[in-house]
């Protein structure tokens, strides 16, 4: 199988700064959306690349887990990517790495998230994660939620 990838951008009212610190340190999502119910550190330090995070998850409203390694921090392009090493997506994906990129929205206030996610499938029965791409389009939307309340 080959490399593959899907993506979604996401237009948000909070900056593009604000959101990419606060969704950089994973430990903070868990308090700004339903969906994500804990996120431990096994290894390394918070928003460090090598980093080994621990995500519990509701998806399709199952509980789900998934070990993460910090693959990239980039300040500089408000850039966070995830591997995926553990859990219910490596029975189906040989490979599943996830990218958030925060950037300011052109021409007017707020900003653009693109979630894009890269996969290899162990099979041709192997769905594209289309639903995983909503999923996280929605936890995009209630951090954003969730930022403009605390202001």
């Amino acid at each position: 199988m080959v490399e593959e990838e899907v993506e979604a951008d996401v237009e948000i009212k909070t900056t593009a700064d604000k959101f990419y610190l606060f969704s950089r340190r994973s430990q903070n999502v868990v308090s700004a959306t339903r969906y994500i119910q804990g996120c431990d550190l096994l290894e390394g330090e918070w928003d460090k690349v090598g980093s080994i995070i621990f995500w519990k998850l509701v998806f399709d409203g199952e509980p789900r887990v998934s070990k993460d390694r910090i693959e990239t921090v980039d300040m500089e392009k408000n850039v966070i990517q995830w591997r995926v090493l553990e859990g219910p997506l490596k029975k189906e994906y040989k490979s599943f790495l996830k990218t958030v990129k925060v950037s300011p929205k052109q021409g007017g206030s707020g900003s653009v998230v693109k979630w894009n996610m890269k996969y290899e499938r162990i099979d041709e029965k192997v769905a594209h994660p289309k639903r995983l791409l909503q999923f996280f389009v929605e936890v995009i939307k209630e951090v954003d939620r969730y930022l403009l309340s605390e202001e």
